[in-house]
């Protein structure tokens, strides 16, 4: 009898290995279950289960919102698995979101910087962009990439407020790319170039690219306009105006890789880009702004957290007063919050901070609200 050829080595054996397991699999052999089909909403957020009193789930939850309802919070919304499984406050009231415009705006970038229509290497200089008594010659060598990363070295005086421009260091002093500084003029910069390249408005593109597709319920494009003082700064800042409800949506889209029921909105490498850190918390400027322990991508906020926290892979947009989006890839769930102002008029009221916020989020990404944790 002819005895069969030897294995010679290892990568023989897991080839014959292979192809021996190949015959088995029409004899039945057991294969692992579908994943699940991916829940998106509709016109509306479909809501998870009714939570079972007394149920797991439900003492969790309700300690949630006990704790969130000593905040300021205006509302709050979370999402697990593309469901609602809890909300609070009026989710549906439309307001400012300070600087989520931010992370708004990079989520916009992607599909130009995929085609070529956005080259983020390209300078201020080969963009022709230039301010009120004009930039220096080093500073015109910031990249489109380092105002993403608020790393333009650019310390012109923006046309708005809220960042740490305060803080800045003499202006020539820093190379581009080399230091970080939230600074307010880079992300009004970075407005002004997709103006230029893309030769749309920011907010009309926003409506076709992004708000359409996503259903957002309470969008509305003729509210929004550039804003702030031109006798500053010829870079305007983009604020936009959303609810909690809508802001979920935009977490969802990028929890989801960027794809939206099938179709790709924005691409799943710049939402894996955005979301990469450029700074650690460790490398930031003031001292103030690193010992928040916050990393930062492309304008995403990412949270520096232990490999064995809920929050571990987490990132979040963030305006000031306390407007977040989080996503939590580990939970597979998006945390929306909102604090609306101004209060009766008045803009000078509290925040819930991310301290407060975080805790929140804590323990909601803790709550033993799926089937296998109940």
């Amino acid at each position: 009898m002819k005895l069969a050829k030897p294995i010679r080595s290892r990568w023989e054996w897991l080839l014959c290995r292979s192809r021996v397991f190949a015959l088995l699999l029409p004899f039945g052999c057991a294969t692992a279950a579908p994943a699940a089909p991916l829940v998106f909403p509709e016109s509306s957020w479909a809501a998870a289960p009714e939570t079972e009193p007394g149920s797991g789930c439900g003492r969790d939850l309700d300690a949630a919102r006990g704790y969130i309802r000593t905040l300021d919070t205006t509302a709050l919304i979370a999402v697990q698995d593309g469901r609602v499984f809890f909300s609070e406050g009026p989710v549906q009231a439309v307001s400012i979101v300070f600087s989520v415009r931010k992370s708004v705006l990079s989520m916009m970038y992607g599909k130009y910087v995929a085609n070529g229509t956005i080259d983020l290497d390209r300078t201020l200089a080969d963009l022709d962009i230039d301010d009120l008594r004009g930039l220096l010659p080093i500073e015109r060598q910031a990249r489109l990439r380092d105002l993403l990363a608020a790393r333009s070295g650019v310390y012109h005086p923006a046309s708005n407020g809220g960042d740490d421009a305060a803080a800045a260091p003499p202006r020539g002093s820093h190379l581009p790319g080399s230091y970080f500084l939230y600074n307010n003029w880079d992300f009004n910069a970075a407005g002004t170039a997709f103006e230029r390249l893309t030769k749309r408005n920011i907010y009309q593109a926003f409506a076709e690219d992004l708000a359409t597709p996503l259903q957002l319920e309470d969008f509305n494009l003729a509210r929004h306009a550039h804003s702030g003082d031109a006798r500053r700064s010829q870079h305007l800042a983009y604020p936009f105006y959303l609810s909690t409800r809508d802001m979920a949506r935009l977490g969802y889209l990028m929890l989801r890789q960027g794809n939206w029921r099938g179709q790709q909105l924005v691409p799943a490498d710049w939402v894996k880009q955005m979301t990469s850190q450029t700074t650690a918390a460790a490398q930031m400027h003031p001292p103030h702004t690193a010992r928040r322990g916050f990393g930062y991508g492309y304008l995403w906020w990412l949270l520096e957290e232990p490999q064995d926290s809920p929050l571990s892979g987490a990132y979040m947009a963030w305006g000031v007063h306390g407007q977040y989006i989080l996503v939590l890839p580990k939970r597979d769930m998006v945390i929306a919050h909102k604090r609306e102002v101004p209060v009766a008029g008045n803009w000078n009221v509290s925040w819930v901070g991310p301290v407060a916020f975080l805790r929140a989020a804590r323990m909601l990404a803790a709550a033993r609200c799926r089937a296998e944790e109940q």
